[in-house]
């Protein structure tokens, strides 16, 4: 897309998305990085962002739905109580990003880069995570039921009282993860990697509870 066209089109997108601090005048001269759009909010649905640079960048209650976000760096970023349900973050880099309280239910994060991601709180219900890195992510009460997450690594991840409740989570690695109260009910576990009878002693599982051969689920209660 030519430099002035793609100018005019991001100026547009983050008008409509109530832009609340733009830093210097000229920062949409530069071509399609956009590090200087600090702080925005108000709707902007299905924008098409992909690729761009956006690190450090504060969607505040900012309705992105839909948004497509391939690729994106997003190193940074904090989504505070903003909607990116059905959004496209596959390949993005989001390192070190903020999703507290967020709601992401049904996006894509196939391959995406989340390490040391904080998302206390958090609504990734019937979310894409095939192939994404959670390494270190803090994901304390979080809503992961349903996702997808074959070849997701989840390494020292802390899930303590988050819904992972029927999760297909085939090879996903769950090395030095804390699972303290979380909910594994109806979830495929049944092919994880890393995981051991103590991560389990301290999560709810149920009757349809799959996890790897020599391992049992606890139902909360008491009882095996």
């Amino acid at each position: 897309m030519p430099a002035r066209s793609w100018i005019k089109r991001i100026a547009l997108i983050f008008g409509a998305c109530g832009l609340l601090a733009a830093g210097d005048a000229n920062a949409l001269t530069a071509a399609p990085n956009v590090p200087r759009l600090v702080s925005f909010g108000g709707a902007c649905p299905h924008c098409d962002l992909a690729g761009r640079k956006l690190t450090g960048a504060k969607f505040m209650g900012c309705d992105f739905a839909g948004a497509s976000l391939v690729g994106a760096d997003l190193r940074g970023a904090a989504f505070v109580g903003s909607n990116f349900t059905g959004a496209d973050l596959s390949h993005a880099d989001v390192r070190g990003a903020s999703m507290t309280g967020a709601r992401f239910m049904l996006a894509n994060f196939s391959e995406a880069k989340l390490a040391g991601l904080e998302a206390a709180g958090a609504n990734l219900m019937n979310a894409d995570l095939t192939g994404a890195s959670f390494d270190a992510a803090e994901m304390v009460g979080s809503n992961l039921a349903r996702v997808k997450a074959g070849d997701a690594s989840f390494k020292d991840a802390n899930f303590t009282g988050a819904d992972l409740a029927d999760g297909a989570f085939a090879n996903a690695d769950f090395k030095d993860a804390e699972l303290l109260h979380a909910s594994l009910a109806g979830a495929d576990l049944s092919q994880a990697r890393n995981l051991t009878q103590h991560q389990l002693d301290g999560a709810c599982s149920d009757a349809r509870t799959r996890l790897p051969s020599g391992l049992t689920g606890r139902v909360c209660g008491g009882r095996r």
